[in-house]
């Protein structure tokens, strides 16, 4: 008589690895949950340091980039060179400039500072590097964006005209230029805990970023060799893809969003090896 087929070796542990994906998943999810947490919880406290000492509260923050944003605009109409492209108010133009760019400056600065700023609070064992990166990051753009809205809507009452090409290109070209400082930031706040040099470099190297960003002219308005050379700053193509999204007919053949991507991805990347790297040389004394 014919001995019986042995079973197959894997048919004694069925589902075994849909058991082990699904244990995957929970842990994923729950680490997430608990990231989430710690992030909102260092956005809040963040914004309570920053502003809970001053009379004017969060209001400052709304403030500040306004001011920013009016003082550019008074001076280029007392100079007499306030002449935006055709179909452009002088100050919807300059504002489409200068909000992306101090958006960029500023997420970079608060980055940079993030962990010798907060270095208490990596005691906590919930509380990483990466996060406290994260909520200063959000905070920052969660600002930026308000202001934008509050300025443009203003703009849009006084002059009673609105004429918004697409809302998601401006959008997206706001979280392009917070995720750009957020990379660069991360690359100065990790090179910061092994080396001064990094916080001395940083404002040489922003200086000429804000003249070639495309604050006060369209890439179209350039010559050609004038214009390959600020196509290389990845700040301009941001400034161009709001500036598209908010004015109809402007000419935006010019920039390049995958090429904007390309150095978010690449200055994330480098800034998270380098985080992990000097993770453990953070002096917490």
């Amino acid at each position: 008589m014919a001995a019986a087929a042995e079973p197959a070796p894997h048919s004694s542990l069925p589902g075994l690895g849909d058991r082990r994906l699904v244990s995957r998943v929970a842990t994923f999810r729950k680490g997430l949950a608990s990231q989430t947490e710690v992030v909102i919880a260092l956005v809040l406290r963040e914004t309570r340091t920053r502003f809970g000492r001053n009379r004017l509260g969060y209001l400052w923050a709304l403030i500040e980039p306004i001011v920013i944003t009016f003082t550019f605009y008074g001076v280029l109409v007392l100079a007499g060179r306030g002449h935006p492209p055709a179909g452009m108010s002088l100050f919807a133009f300059i504002a489409t400039g200068v909000l992306p760019y101090t958006l960029f400056s500023n997420t970079i600065m608060r980055v940079a500072d993030a962990i010798n700023s907060n270095k208490a609070l990596l005691y906590y064992p919930q509380v990483r590097p990466i996060e406290l990166v994260i909520s200063r990051a959000a905070l920052e753009a969660a600002t930026f964006i308000a202001v934008f809205v509050l300025m443009m809507s203003a703009e849009a009452l006084i002059s009673q005209r609105l004429e918004l090409e697409d809302p998601l290109l401006v959008i997206g070209g706001l979280l392009a230029a917070s995720a750009l400082g957020t990379g660069l930031g991360l690359v100065f706040c990790a090179l910061g805990q092994v080396s001064t040099l990094a916080d001395r470099v940083r404002g040489p190297l922003m200086r000429p970023l804000f003249w070639i960003s495309g604050i006060f002219f369209t890439v179209g308005s350039l010559p050609d060799n004038a214009r390959e050379a600020v196509l290389w700053n990845p700040m301009m193509h941001v400034t161009e893809l709001v500036r598209a999204g908010w004015f109809p007919g402007h000419d935006a053949n010019y920039f390049d969003l995958g090429y904007v991507l390309w150095w978010i991805g690449g200055l994330t990347l480098v800034g998270l090896i380098l985080e992990r790297w000097v993770r453990r040389r953070i002096d917490l004394t």
